[in-house]
């Protein structure tokens, strides 16, 4: 994505569109319901309706996690963002067990289906809204490392595969006659987009317990250190520990340094290391501790006692 472009489309302008997107989804969605009265439709309409209420929560989790560092959250509000993708997966979850009540209660009673021609077309047009709309938000998750666009774009992408069940069903109920596979396709749906539910749910808790940065990134920042130990034998680095919140990043880390240096030397040096953690790692937050080079730093959690 060109970088002007990614700028401008933040996070917050993405999921207010979004927000509108849905509100103009549900509306062919529900439209294409009513005319043809298929139970497969009314299932694409209701998560469309899930579509609204997390697009609107997460654009008040991601205007909240844009806060600044205050007295009561001096590390700011990051990880507001995975609220916003953990309650997505709660309502994607209730959304596919509505729609499996619909759809059994449809299996028992099958109805004849009308007007499918408007019908299909109505929810094709919604479908590349939101293929259309989940394409840039993928992207711009990655620029900005948001994992509320990243759960809505992946929510966007299930109601578009959603509405492609929906319509290959009702073309086949069409083409044979067989009234039950309606519903079927409606459970099939059903059942894909509770898995996209549970995976969303697990990543907004990994994120929520402080998961370490992507192996690539935490490699990169090997590599740097790699870099200054290499140009100065004399120093070294251990304890390295990474975390994720939202769009930062944290590393913490000691540096061991020749205990004859100067606090000015070493921290000089420190200094550099951490410049060149925070280009190499954009968003990366780093905390470095100066320690002699026969110095250890000793870790107990709360099992252990210090001896």
């Amino acid at each position: 994505m060109n970088a002007a472009l990614a700028v401008w489309l933040t996070p917050k302008r993405l999921l207010a569109a979004s927000v509108v997107v849905a509100l103009v989804t549900i509306t062919l969605k529900t439209l294409a319901w009513w005319i043809t009265d298929s139970v497969g439709l009314l299932s694409d309409a209701m998560e469309s309706l899930v579509n609204l209420a997390s697009a609107m929560f997460g654009l008040l989790m991601v205007t909240i996690a844009a806060r600044p560092a205050d007295d009561d959250h001096p590390y700011g509000h990051h990880k507001a963002e995975y609220f916003s993708s953990g309650f997505e997966g709660i309502l994607i979850i209730v959304a596919a067990l509505g729609i499996v009540w619909a759809a059994v209660h449809r299996l028992m009673d099958p109805q004849p289906l009308e007007q499918l021609g408007w019908g299909l077309a109505l929810s094709v047009l919604s479908s590349a809204l939101n293929g259309l709309l989940a394409w840039v938000m993928f992207r711009a998750s990655r620029e900005h490392r948001s994992i509320a666009l990243e759960g809505d774009a992946r929510h966007l992408m299930t109601d578009v595969w959603t509405s492609v069940g929906v319509v290959v069903g009702l073309v086949l109920v069409h083409l044979s006659g067989w009234l039950w596979l309606d519903p079927v396709v409606a459970i099939g749906v059903a059942l894909n987009i509770l898995k996209e539910g549970v995976h969303l749910i697990w990543r907004s808790s990994q994120g929520l317990m402080d998961e370490a940065l992507e192996p690539e990134v935490q490699a990169g920042i090997e590599q740097v250190l790699a870099g200054f130990v290499g140009a100065t034998a004399a120093i070294r680095f251990d304890h390295v520990s990474t975390r994720r919140a939202g769009q930062r990043r944290f590393a913490d880390l000691h540096m061991h340094v020749p205990g004859q240096w100067t606090l000015a030397r070493a921290a000089a040096l420190r200094g550099r290391v951490e410049l060149a953690l925070m280009h190499a790692v954009p968003g990366l937050r780093v905390t470095i501790q100066l320690l002699p080079s026969d110095v250890e730093a000793h870790f107990f959690d709360d099992t252990e006692t210090p001896t």
